[in-house]
C-alpha cells in the first residue's frame, strides 16, 4: 500500500557531520515555507573511513528515525551515504530519497558544453568512483576528471577556506584542470562550499556545481509535482538533531548554515 504524505509534512536531511548544513541551506532558499528536520550524525563522522555495511546501518537508523517523524522526503546530504546507501535505502523505506550525487551529474550532462567535467571530494568519495559510475551509466559523452582534495575539509574547519593557505593548497590540487577544456566542476563534498571563492578565483571561466542547489531543484519538482508543496503563508521551522557535540559546534554549524543554529537537540540513535 502507497504511503500518503501530507504537504504539511516536514522535509528531512542527514549527513554524517555538519557539511550537510550547507545543503539545508539551500534547500530553505529554494523552498521558504517548508519545515525541516536536519540530522548530523556527528558521533559517527565522517562516513568515508567506515564499511559500506556500517554506513547503511546508520542509515538505515537516520530513516527510522524520519519515518517517526513522518517526513514527506528525506536528502541524504551525505556524498559517502548517497553511494553506498542510497539503493538499499530506496528499497526499503516508502519515504521518497534523494541523493547529492545524481542531481549534479543529471545538470551537467545537460549543461556542460564541452563534455568534459571535474569533480572534486574526499579521498573516500572519489575513490568509491561514485561520480564516473553515474555519468558511465547516464552519458557516455561526458569526460570526467577527478580529483581528491583531502586537506579541503581540515582547512576549512579550522576557518582558513578564504586565506593564503587555502589559495596555495588549491593551486596544488586544481592544477590539472587549468590544463583541460573542462567547464563545470562539481564540488562533491558538502564542505566545499565553503571554500567555493577560492576555487573560483583558481579556474575563473569555470562554473562549480553546488549538490545543494541541484538537489534542491530535482526536491522541487518532485514536490510540485506530487502536490506537496507547502503553501501556507509562514515561513517553515527548522528542528537540528545531533548524534554529538563536537568541538567547535556552534562555531562551525553557524558558519557552514550562514546564520545561528537554535534549539539543537541530542539524540542517540543506535
Amino acid at each position: 500500500m502507497k504511503t500518503k504524505f501530507s504537504p504539511n509534512s516536514p522535509i528531512g536531511i542527514f549527513d554524517s557531520g555538519l557539511g550537510g548544513l550547507t545543503v539545508l541551506k539551500s534547500l530553505v532558499n529554494i523552498l521558504p515555507k517548508e519545515s525541516f528536520i536536519y540530522f548530523g550524525d556527528t558521533a559517527h563522522v565522517p562516513y568515508g573511513a567506515k564499511s559500506v555495511d556500517t554506513v547503511i546501518k546508520y542509515s538505515q537508523n537516520i530513516l527510522d528515525f524520519f519515518s517517526k517523524q513522518q517526513t514527506k522526503a528525506v536528502v541524504i546530504a551525505c556524498n559517502t551515504a548517497s553511494a553506498v546507501a542510497y539503493d538499499t535505502l530506496k528499497k526499503e523505506y516508502s519515504i521518497p530519497l534523494f541523493d547529492v550525487v545524481s542531481p549534479s551529474v543529471e545538470f551537467v550532462i545537460q549543461n556542460s558544453k564541452t563534455k568534459n567535467v571535474g569533480v572534486i571530494g574526499t579521498t573516500n568519495t572519489i575513490n568509491s568512483n561514485a561520480y564516473s559510475k553515474q555519468f558511465k551509466d547516464k552519458s557516455k559523452k561526458i569526460s570526467v576528471f577527478e580529483k581528491a582534495c583531502p586537506l579541503f575539509v581540515p582547512v576549512i574547519e579550522e576557518g582558513w577556506a578564504n586565506t593564503s593557505i587555502a589559495r596555495e593548497i588549491a593551486e596544488i590540487y586544481l592544477k590539472e584542470f587549468k590544463e583541460i577544456n573542462v567547464d563545470k566542476l562539481i564540488l562533491g563534498c558538502t564542505h566545499y562550499s565553503i571554500m567555493a571563492d577560492t576555487i573560483q578565483s583558481l579556474l575563473p571561466g569555470v562554473q562549480m556545481v553546488f549538490s545543494g542547489e541541484t538537489v534542491g531543484q530535482k526536491l522541487f519538482g518532485y514536490l510540485k509535482k506530487n502536490h506537496l508543496i507547502n503553501t501556507s503563508s509562514s515561513s517553515g521551522n527548522i528542528d537540528f538533531y545531533v548524534s554529538d557535540f563536537p568541538q567547535k559546534f556552534n562555531e562551525l554549524g553557524g558558519c557552514f548554515f550562514g546564520r545561528k543554529l537554535r534549539n539543537v537537540k541530542h539524540i542517540f540513535l543506535a
